[in-house]
């Protein structure tokens, strides 16, 4: 009864935010521009699935759209969906080096190494991709509103590019939901009830980053929803992973749409990016949920 309740609960939060998100903004919508604007409430389910900062995923992605901006800006390479495909391309790259050098220390446990490694790798491309950016300062305004992230001028085209790679990525979570429940008793423990680490390691990063790329790539960075969504979800549902994985979906979508509803009428008739409005608003939370004994077990 309790799952069915809290299954509701969350279908009925999200169904208010979908329609808080289409009501709110500094310019009416008739129905056939509801239906268009419903492709950016769906692009912005799927961005609320995963975080992109902790394997590099966003650095690459960045890079990957920075170069493609700039390519089309000096050659006149402006392919639809060029920008999307680049950031994409980057973030699977970005993720892959990220796993390959975690893989390389041995001295530290593997979840910490791969986040050292993400952060040193993420740090050297946000180098590479400051350097381009100020060789190539004409496109500063276009790199940086895409670097904000949001979903202005999105479509239904874009809804079918990301959403084959969302099923796959959510599919792929649900499959090892079990396995990562073992894995909250420890990786020790976890081994002797013959799980193994490795490939079960192998499968979470997998689908970790191919979910946050596909976010990425078509929303552009936008923090912390992927960090607050889970703990929010993890309170609310428990920490049983084939409740928390959909749970968390729901969450950043709800998150990420209640922003995007203030992002653009806070300010009417300008719109700011929704990556501002959801640090403004994520890191004060998410520093609470660190400082606080309660809400602290569950991080």
């Amino acid at each position: 009864m309790k799952k069915i309740l809290l299954g509701v609960g969350a279908a009925v939060i999200f169904l208010a935010a979908l329609l808080a998100s289409l009501a709110m903004g500094s310019v009416p919508l008739y129905p056939r521009e509801i239906f268009a604007v419903l492709a950016e409430r769906i692009l912005g389910l799927h961005a609320g699935l995963a975080d992109p900062y902790a394997m590099g995923v966003s650095s690459g992605a960045s890079l990957g759209a920075v170069v493609s901006i700039v390519l089309g800006a000096k050659w006149g390479f402006s392919l639809l969906g060029s920008t999307e495909i680049f950031a994409f391309v980057g973030a699977i790259l970005a993720s892959l080096f990220v796993y390959a050098m975690a893989k390389i220390n041995r001295r530290i446990a593997p979840t910490a190494a791969l986040l050292l490694s993400g952060v040193a790798v993420g740090s050297f491309i946000s180098a590479i991709v400051s350097l381009i950016v100020t060789l190539n300062d004409r496109d500063l305004h276009t790199v940086f509103f895409w670097m904000l992230g949001g979903f202005g001028g999105k479509g239904w085209g874009d809804v079918a590019t990301i959403l084959p790679v969302a099923i796959v990525a959510f599919s792929g979570a649900l499959a090892i939901a079990r396995p990562l429940d073992i894995l909250g008793a420890g990786e020790e423990a976890a081994g002797t009830l013959g799980l193994d680490m490795k490939v079960l390691r192998r499968a979470a990063v997998g689908v970790a980053a191919l979910a946050a790329a596909a976010a990425v790539s078509a929303g552009g960075v936008i923090g912390f929803v992927g960090l607050l969504g889970p703990h929010i979800a993890r309170l609310a549902g428990g920490s049983l992973h084939r409740r928390l994985i959909p749970l968390s979906a729901a969450a950043g979508a709800i998150l990420l749409m209640l922003a995007d509803a203030l992002a653009r009428t806070v300010i009417a008739p300008v719109e700011l990016p929704v990556g501002i409005v959801t640090a403004l608003l994520g890191a004060p939370v998410f520093l609470r949920l660190l400082a606080s004994p309660k809400e602290g077990r569950v991080l």
